[in-house]
């Protein structure tokens, strides 16, 4: 039974009549007339004021059925009621015997519930003209435009989806468009919004904007990187992997006379460690292994290689290439070898205390190392070069380098053999005696050329860390001591050039005499003696010397003193140097100019001493002692030094009585038979001096110093030999005993060595004792 039209029916708006198949003329002419308004409806296009209609199926809403109101509506549970196709643009509508994609599904879906939004909103009374109108022009409005080619298929698949009219096919949905169902009274129809699917193509556009706008990101951080701050970030990874290597200079030899090295350079390596690299857990492996091997202390190199931030520290130097080749092939992550150079002393404790050390960076820190250092050193190059991550050289990287400029050769006036024998010497002695030190100087007059500087006890550069640091020092210039009278000579020189006094001249000596409130004694108790001043001299007499000296004033005394070389540095390259004490006599007190006159109440070192003897023996002309005979630079080119200062001191004549006075002092009635050396004349004297207590600045306690200095062949002086003892405590502890046969041995050494032949010339008569 066909339901009529009712409540919730739809029909035709208003003026618009019905065709003989029961459809309206829109629905033919959108069907089967291809320039119709149906036509223009397939393709996208709108003709005249034809209203479209809404998204989705809506034939119950806006489209009649049948005559008669239609047949009854099958039920749409099991999904296969075919609804008719509305010219939509863009919605297809497969037929019922093509397969169908879900998407088709749901947007039938969707649709059949545009038709349910559509019917709830129908006016009571059924009249659906101008309320289905306005509804369908709704929908038209939501609907989004479609694209030509969608709307052409759109076309097509309406027709071909077309619902056969013959009544044999299933019918369209019942006029309404609803499901029959009213909803519940009291409660108005609710509203649905119609899914609109957006436009793909505004998506895709956004999408590729967005992509667009990442990616333009990227690029301008690249060319920040790559062209703008290129040049910072080159240089910070520059910085990571160079690292500038030190390139050490050779240091220069130093050589004696002959050029037999004392110090010299060889090959070595440096341990480092780059403790960035270096694991905790292998840490002490290293330290294991390490410590023993190189000398290192334990809890030190861990400390070093404990670092993490750091990423370079030197563990050692002057390791020898077989101990490094050991360490290397270990192959410790973080551990490396550098190549340098070692210092080496191939002579051990010769002459140490004058050439004196190099330390563990390679810098001077004793002797002519030191204050040398400068012309030995060299200057030491660089090379930067790029390190792996692994701490390895990269061969092709980046590699700069300022080539080191070598050092230059030292060659001294010493003589090794001489040197040998002096250091031999007074080691013995001080062994003997039990001195507290002692020193030999071998010099030659003339020149001035130190030919041997012994000190004893010494110590072996080569092993110094394990040496008292007390002995690191030069004592020969080091070291001030009262001269006693040895230092008679020059007060004997002044009183002879400016207070007339001859060796002849006679004197009355007692053994002591009082000088205001003070009273100076003879080394021994004796009777008054009748004495020429050539025997004052030979017997060392305190009281005879005051006497003489009585003959010039103080400034006299003290000017001599100076010319000699008292209270003045020798100008030797050895770090240290004391200039002695020499007070102007303005500071003296009023007896102070008698102790001085016989050595006392002042001080030297021995070097000054040695000079003093060498200007008597050169005919009263002081050569300042030296040291140094040059350098040797390039291809061992020599540079001789300058020639050292020359100045006459006293008058040749006063210098050739002064000497042959002193050879007196070598007889039987002088104070030191004991330097005579066989077939040659020898001059030279003898002291013995108080030496001052450091605890009381007084001479209580304080021991001796003991001394000889003289030269040979006496009638023609070609060498000078001072011999010193500090504080000897076993035998004997005056000069003549203590110290002149050292100086017989080395002179005798000395006089061979140089091939010094005798003169063969008779000594003189020396009158000790004045006639009456």
């Amino acid at each position: 039974m066909t339901k009529g039209p009712g409540r919730g029916t739809a029909g035709p708006p208003s003026g618009r009549g019905r065709g003989s198949d029961g459809r309206g003329p829109r629905g033919a002419a959108g069907r089967d007339d291809k320039s119709g308004p149906g036509a223009a409806r397939a393709s996208g296009r709108q003709t005249g004021n034809t209203p479209r209609p809404p998204a989705g199926r809506a034939d119950g809403a806006g489209r009649p059925g049948r005559k008669g109101g239609g047949g009854a509506r099958r039920p749409a549970r099991s999904g296969m009621v075919p609804t008719s196709r509305k010219e939509t643009p863009g919605k297809d509508t497969p037929r019922k015997d093509a397969p169908r994609k879900d998407s088709g599904r749901k947007d039938g879906a969707r649709k059949e519930g545009a038709r349910k939004d559509t019917a709830g909103k129908e006016k009571p009374g059924g009249r659906t003209g101008g309320a289905a109108t306005a509804v369908k022009r709704s929908a038209r409005k939501k609907a989004p435009a479609r694209g030509a080619a969608a709307e052409s298929r759109t076309a097509r698949n309406a027709q071909t989806a077309r619902p056969k009219t013959d009544g044999a096919g299933p019918r369209g949905p019942r006029p309404g468009g609803g499901s029959g169902r009213r909803p519940p009274p009291g409660r108005p129809p609710r509203s649905r919004v119609p899914f609109h699917r957006r436009d793909p193509l505004k998506r895709l556009n956004v999408g590729l904007l967005v992509v667009a706008f990442v990616l333009s990101l990227f690029a301008g951080r690249l060319v920040q990187l790559q062209t703008i701050d290129s040049g910072q970030y080159t240089e910070q990874a520059m910085l990571q992997r160079m690292r500038e290597l030190k390139l050490p200079a050779v240091r220069g030899d130093i050589t004696d006379a002959q050029g037999n090295p004392l110090a010299m350079t060889v090959e070595a390596r440096a341990i480092f460690a780059d403790p960035s690299l270096i694991k905790p857990e292998k840490r002490q492996p290293i330290v294991n292994a390490l410590a023993p091997t190189l000398g290192l202390n334990p809890a030190t190199l861990l400390k070093q290689i404990s670092k993490p931030e750091t990423r370079f520290v030197y563990l050692a130097h002057g390791v020898r290439p077989d101990q490094a080749r050991l360490v290397s092939s270990w192959n410790f992550l973080g551990i490396g070898t550098l190549p340098e150079y070692r210092r080496e002393y191939p002579n051990d404790s010769l002459a140490a205390s004058v050439i004196g050390f190099v330390n563990d960076t390679g810098s001077g820190a004793a002797g002519l190392e030191s204050s040398l250092n400068g012309v030995l050193a060299g200057k030491e190059g660089w090379q930067r070069v790029e390190i792996s991550p692994e701490g390895q050289h990269i061969p092709m990287g980046e590699d700069q380098k300022r080539p080191s400029v070598p050092g230059r050769g030292v060659r001294l006036t010493l003589q090794r053999d001489l040197q040998f024998k002096a250091q031999q010497a007074i080691e013995r002695q001080v062994r003997a005696s039990r001195a507290k030190s002692g020193t030999v100087i071998v010099m030659d007059p003339r020149t001035g050329r130190l030919l041997a500087m012994a000190s004893a006890p010494g110590f072996d550069p080569n092993d110094y860390a394990d040496s008292d640091r007390s002995r690191w020092g030069s004592p020969l210039v080091q070291e001030a001591y009262e001269p006693g009278s040895t230092g008679k000579v020059v007060t004997a020189a002044a009183v002879m050039e400016h207070g007339g006094v001859t060796p002849q001249t006679p004197y009355t000596v007692p053994d002591k005499i009082k000088k205001y409130d003070v009273v100076f004694h003879d080394s021994h108790p004796h009777q008054p003696e009748r004495l020429t001043f050539a025997g004052v001299l030979a017997k060392s007499s305190n009281v005879g010397t005051i006497m003489a000296s009585e003959t010039i004033d103080s400034q006299r005394l003290y000017q001599t003193l100076r010319d000699f070389g008292f209270g003045r540095r020798t100008g030797l390259p050895l770090p240290g140097e004391t200039q002695g004490l020499l007070e102007p006599p303005g500071k003296w007190s009023g007896t102070d100019r008698y102790p001085i006159a016989f050595g006392q109440t002042v001080s030297v070192n021995a070097v000054q001493m040695a000079s003093v003897y060498s200007t008597i023996a050169n005919g009263g002309v002081r050569v300042a002692p030296n040291l140094i005979a040059g350098t040797v630079g390039e291809h061992d080119r020599f540079t001789p030094a300058p020639e050292p200062e020359r100045r006459q001191v006293i008058s040749a004549k006063t210098a050739r009585q002064i000497s042959d006075m002193l050879e007196g002092v070598t007889t039987k009635e002088g104070t030191a038979p004991k330097a005579q050396i066989k077939g040659y004349r020898v001059a030279g004297k003898t002291g013995t001096a108080e030496a001052v207590n450091p605890r009381c600045g007084c001479y209580d306690g304080g021991g001796y110093t003991t001394s000889f200095a003289g030269f040979a062949p006496a009638d023609d002086p070609r060498l000078v030999v001072q011999v010193v003892l500090q504080d000897p405590k076993r035998g004997s502890h005056y000069g003549g005993d203590a110290a002149a046969p050292v100086f017989k041995d080395v002179m005798s050494f000395a006089l061979q060595s140089e091939k010094i032949p005798p003169t063969g010339s008779r000594p003189p008569i020396i009158e000790i004792r004045a006639r009456d």
